[in-house]
């Protein structure tokens, strides 16, 4: 399978790294690739500069988001909630059409200083703000409620958890389930919220899922929803 990661951010990395460990052809897709790979500095978490980590991922395609996207089977969406809608704008909505479009960004504000808060919430969600923007795109929101590490590698977090999934396809949620059960997922891990407007309280775990980091001091951990 042939997969867009937009963005460069740890999160696309370790989606992208996972990707093609499990054999898919992965293009990360960004703004300016020659400007990506010019940056030499650490970002603000310490983590390695982008051209830093493409060298130890040779397997890994940069490009630019319209050239990711037009190559992809699915789209992963990683930029960062603020950055997505004109990240996915640049993707180009007929690149976009009649995929699978993985949306695990969350909206978070940092405008008013940390803890971001979230802008859309409550009434509204990125999530169906994108679906809006892109109707023939096949939004499913998913992944957003946890560290990227977690994601790919869910038995980072001991016992059972819970990953959730919305959107309005049926088809293109058992297509991201299928991705979530070959990335380590079990099958009954994975909650489907219904349509696209549930995403609205996955994003909304945000602000409790950033407060446990500080209470916890690591984010290896997750949500579990344990049934009757």
């Amino acid at each position: 399978m042939r997969y867009a990661v937009l963005g460069t951010g740890v999160v696309g990395r370790t989606l992208a790294t996972r990707l093609v460990f499990l054999g898919h052809e992965v293009s990360i897709g960004t703004r300016d690739p020659e400007a990506t790979l010019a940056r030499t500095e650490p970002d603000g978490y310490g983590n390695p500069s982008y051209a830093v980590w493409q060298d130890s991922q040779p397997a890994v395609t940069l490009a630019t988001f319209a050239d990711a996207a037009a190559g992809a089977e699915v789209v992963v969406n990683a930029t960062s909630g603020g950055a997505s809608l004109a990240a996915l704008a640049e993707a180009g909505e007929d690149n976009l059409a009649g995929k699978l479009l993985v949306d695990i960004a969350n909206p978070l504000d940092f405008s008013r200083g940390m803890p971001p808060t979230l802008d859309p919430v409550n009434t509204d969600s990125l999530a169906e703000q994108i679906q809006r923007a892109f109707p023939a795109a096949k939004v499913v929101k998913t992944l957003n409620t946890m560290n990227a590490a977690v994601m790919v590698e869910p038995s980072r977090v001991a016992g059972e958890h819970t990953v959730f999934v919305s959107g309005d396809d049926a088809q293109a949620k058992e297509q991201a389930t299928a991705l979530l059960v070959e990335m380590g997922w079990p099958r009954t891990s994975v909650i489907d919220l219904g349509d696209i407007t549930s995403a609205r309280g996955t994003e909304m775990l945000l602000p409790i899922w950033l407060r446990l980091w500080g209470a916890l001091g690591h984010a290896d951990y997750n949500f579990h929803i344990q049934g009757a």
